[in-house]
């Protein structure tokens, strides 16, 4: 074997296990968060005009979630859906030209989340990654009781699927401050329960947030703290104040110039 021989047969080696491994090389796409009840886009895109080409879409290798094969679709032509997937998935007929395979999946549920592969027959040895999150949180349930130092407020908030940060609100929506509780989760979702003590009758908020998909579920009650005088009622006894300090100035000033006009009449 010649020295050039040699030399090139390591090249080669290297282009065999380059080809080979974009051939069976699965591409990671994003991962999606959205809140439940919402639609959602899964892109795959490749190169060329698929119009005339099949694809299947599934969700954690084994549920069918779509299926589109050359003008025929999951939406009205061919059968194997889940029916979990049923009535709620559709492609981009107009952009198949394009090379792409997105699906739209409307009104998502917690059940929805997973990871989805799309997977077309003329390229079998690769997959289209993406895995998709679908969060719900319920409104806060909010209870009270009453204490030596006023109104406990407890707000309880379950099931979140995502990490949710809670805070109390008075009536003007100002933020009351008050110790953080730990999040724990626990099988795949968080429970919080968040007190605090008040002790002036207003309407009170409980807020929970979840960042990751700009999700917020509120629960407003009017709170009336025991032996607490209304802001009404303290006005009306200022004011009751202001005019008896008047009557009793009056009075005075009459008395004296009766005595006056006794004296000097």
């Amino acid at each position: 074997m010649t020295s050039t021989t040699m030399e090139l047969v390591p090249l080669l080696s290297l282009c065999v296990l380059t080809w080979s491994g974009s051939t069976s090389a699965d591409v990671q796409g994003p991962e999606i968060k959205v809140k439940e009840g919402s639609d959602v886009t899964l892109p795959c895109n490749i190169a060329g005009n698929i119009e005339s080409k099949r694809f299947m879409w599934k969700k954690d290798n084994q549920t069918e979630v779509y299926l589109y094969d050359a003008g025929l679709s999951s939406s009205k032509d061919l059968s194997g859906q889940s029916d979990q997937f049923k009535g709620r998935v559709s492609h981009f007929p107009e952009k198949l030209k394009n090379g792409d395979a997105s699906i739209k999946i409307r009104k998502t549920k917690v059940a929805d989340s997973g990871n989805y592969t799309c997977e077309f027959k003329h390229l079998p040895n690769q997959k289209f990654l993406t895995k998709l999150l679908v969060g719900a949180i319920s409104s806060p349930i909010f209870k009270t009781d009453k204490t030596d130092k006023g109104m406990k407020l407890e707000c309880e908030v379950q099931g979140a699927t995502f990490k949710p940060t809670v805070q109390w609100q008075d009536g003007a929506g100002n933020n009351l401050k008050c110790e953080k509780p730990p999040v724990p989760e626990s099988g795949g979702s968080y429970n919080v329960t968040l007190h605090i003590i008040v002790t002036k009758s207003d309407y009170y908020r409980c807020v929970a947030t979840q960042e990751e998909i700009s999700h917020q579920v509120s629960t407003r009650n009017y709170v009336t703290v025991p032996g607490e005088k209304s802001a009404g009622t303290r006005e009306i006894a200022a004011w009751a104040v202001v005019v008896l300090a008047v009557v009793v100035l009056v009075l005075v000033g009459l008395c004296v110039c009766y005595r006056r006009s006794k004296r000097y009449g």
